[in-house]
């Protein structure tokens, strides 16, 4: 029990005591307002990129896959393809980034219409894609693209784009770190790992490279006293750098998830359909197999525009954020079918960023008539209708929703202006005649604006 002890003595003794409004508890902590920009934000992206971007197969667990659970994909992919003895250390070499281009990614993430971007500074396998003083030749500036990959994009993003927030995902544990694996065998009674590896690390992170995000990861194998994680919040809330715009997710410990954060996430691709009480965020792929890049994917592999502004509607109607995940090439590209959806996407929001941007949600989230209309509100009395087909005979009968004097329905194209839309009440509902197509420039889904409507009893 002593052993136990002392790394925690070492950490308060190390980083100090954090002095402010939060104690490191769930309770305190929680009690911090969420910074308003994140809310208002709707739109991120996330990026994978990593030693596994080199063999590019599979997904972005390949060593865990391939030297943990032996699957049998991937210990033929690495005998027919690799010599004998080749190790997983052996492809960072090969993780060369020398077309990563930080300025040509931030324009490209700025034209997507995202307001802050999360990247992978160390995934499960332990390479730091900065020069990390605690992982010693296993990151990106001492083996690889020799650069600081983290440094890099923070200073393109800020000084290209300062409309976009700046985020980090950091993984707690490694897959096969041996002093990870030393304290998992000790039943997490001694907390090696997170003294000497993961604490130094994240406060090597924020007071460098101050993310207003941080993205937390790897957390389920051990309760959130092993992590300290409220230890590190409260310094993260109360002292550091970032104290006052930072956000961080919810995945801090065994049991954490869907629990405490400033905003949750609960699982991989969440997407609960109706209204949370607390803030959430949809972290979602373009690539439905994958996280990180792969060499083998197949186009039908990569979910359509049409898709990925159906899950941005539903999430922020529910109140929540789209993490919208790219996974860049070992060589620092980012995959043109992932640039053109990302594109895509930002087209689709200069048009109708009105109804995404700082919404919140209304009473209903879809209709029961028109179950691909998704509506939310924002300034007084307007509602948003995002309808995600155009209706057969251009005609769309919404229940959710009852006339309130005189109500005026118009629908946005790409000149900030309106197109006017025909509409009566009926028996059903409200029954609105969509303008021709030829007269609206907005493609894949169709915003209503309606003004003087008041929700049904429904």
């Amino acid at each position: 029990m002593v052993r136990a002890q002392l790394p925690s003595l070492l950490l308060f003794c190390f980083y100090g005591l954090s002095h402010g409004a939060y104690e490191p508890t769930w309770a305190s902590l929680d009690s911090r307002p969420l910074p308003g920009w994140y809310d208002g934000a709707k739109v991120g992206i996330f990026l994978h990129w990593g030693v596994f971007s080199v063999p590019s197969f599979g997904s972005e667990w390949f060593w865990s896959h391939w030297q943990a659970a032996h699957s049998p994909k991937y210990v033929e992919f690495m005998e027919k393809n690799y010599r004998p003895g080749f190790t997983y250390a052996d492809f960072a070499p090969e993780f060369t980034a020398e077309f990563f281009e930080p300025e040509e990614w931030a324009s490209v993430f700025n034209a997507s219409g995202a307001r802050y971007v999360v990247l992978t500074s160390k995934h499960h396998e332990g390479f730091t894609l900065w020069p990390s003083r605690y992982s010693w030749n296993w990151n990106s500036l001492d083996v690889g693209p020799k650069r600081d990959l983290v440094g890099d994009l923070a200073k393109a993003l800020r000084s290209k784009t300062p409309g976009i927030h700046f985020g980090l995902y950091h993984s707690l544990y490694e897959w096969f770190h041996p002093l990870y694996l030393q304290d998992k065998k000790n039943n997490f009674t001694t907390n090696d790992f997170v003294v000497t590896k993961t604490m130094p690390e994240l406060y090597e992170l924020v007071n460098t490279y101050e993310p207003e995000v941080i993205w937390s990861d790897g957390d389920w194998d051990a309760h959130d006293t092993y992590w300290n994680s409220t230890g590190f919040l409260a310094w993260l809330f109360n002292d550091s750098p970032v104290k006052d715009t930072v956000v961080v997710n919810d995945r801090w410990g065994r049991g954490i998830p869907c629990h405490h954060g400033s905003y949750y996430t609960c699982t991989d691709h969440y997407n609960p359909g109706v209204l949370q009480p607390h803030k959430w965020e949809n972290c979602m792929t373009l690539d439905k197999h994958s996280w990180g890049y792969r060499r083998n994917a197949h186009a039908t592999d990569y979910i359509s525009i049409h898709q990925l502004i159906t899950e941005l509607a539903q999430t922020i109607s529910c109140g929540g954020n789209v993490l919208v995940n790219v996974g860049p090439t070992h060589d620092g590209r980012l995959p043109p079918i992932m640039e053109e959806r990302l594109r895509q996407l930002g087209s689709w929001l200069d048009v109708n960023g009105e109804a995404v941007y700082d919404s919140v949600p209304w009473k209903h989230q879809n209709d029961t008539v028109a179950p691909g209309v998704w509506g939310l509100p924002r300034r007084g009395d307007l509602v948003y209708g995002i309808a995600l087909s155009w209706p057969k005979d251009s005609l769309m009968t919404l229940v959710r929703s009852y006339q309130h004097h005189t109500p005026h329905i118009t629908m946005w194209d790409t000149m900030r202006t309106t197109a006017g839309a025909e509409y009566k009440a009926t028996r059903s509902g409200m029954q609105i005649v969509f303008p021709p197509m030829a007269e609206v420039k907005s493609q894949w889904a169709w915003v209503l604006v309606m003004a003087g409507v008041t929700p049904a009893s429904t």
